[in-house]
């Protein structure tokens, strides 16, 4: 069965900086491209950053570009999404997700979600 656990949610303050961690089970990871992605109220799932499988290959959405960095380890089936300089507008739950490229490119055919960690960036 396939599992995503999402965790480092927080409140943070304007400007300052969180690390979230997601722990993949039941696929082989290294296979696959794996990715970040958000959801605010009212709003759509969007894809924040994607990784290749070796992590050769970074993507990264315009509004989190030299912001957020996602880093992965195939050893531990895990991927990280470092964010700084965060924004109220950062404020979202986030998910993480692990497929084929051209899957992970169109979240809505994914069909495997974790429960997410929010994330809150206010005063």
């Amino acid at each position: 069965q396939v599992e995503f656990v999402e965790s480092g949610g927080s409140l943070v303050q304007p400007g300052g900086s969180l690390r979230l961690s997601c722990a993949a089970s039941g696929i082989i990871f290294k296979f696959l491209g794996a990715a970040w992605y958000r959801q605010a109220p009212g709003k759509q799932r969007e894809l924040v950053a994607a990784i290749s499988n070796y992590g050769s290959t970074t993507d990264y959405a315009d509004s989190v570009k030299g912001r957020f960095t996602i880093s992965r380890d195939n050893d531990k089936n895990t991927v990280d999404l470092q964010m700084n300089s965060l924004k109220p507008e950062d404020t979202a739950v986030y998910y993480c997700n692990a497929d084929r490229w051209a899957a992970l490119k169109a979240p809505s055919t994914l069909t495997s979600w974790g429960q997410g960690t929010q994330v809150t960036v206010s005063l």
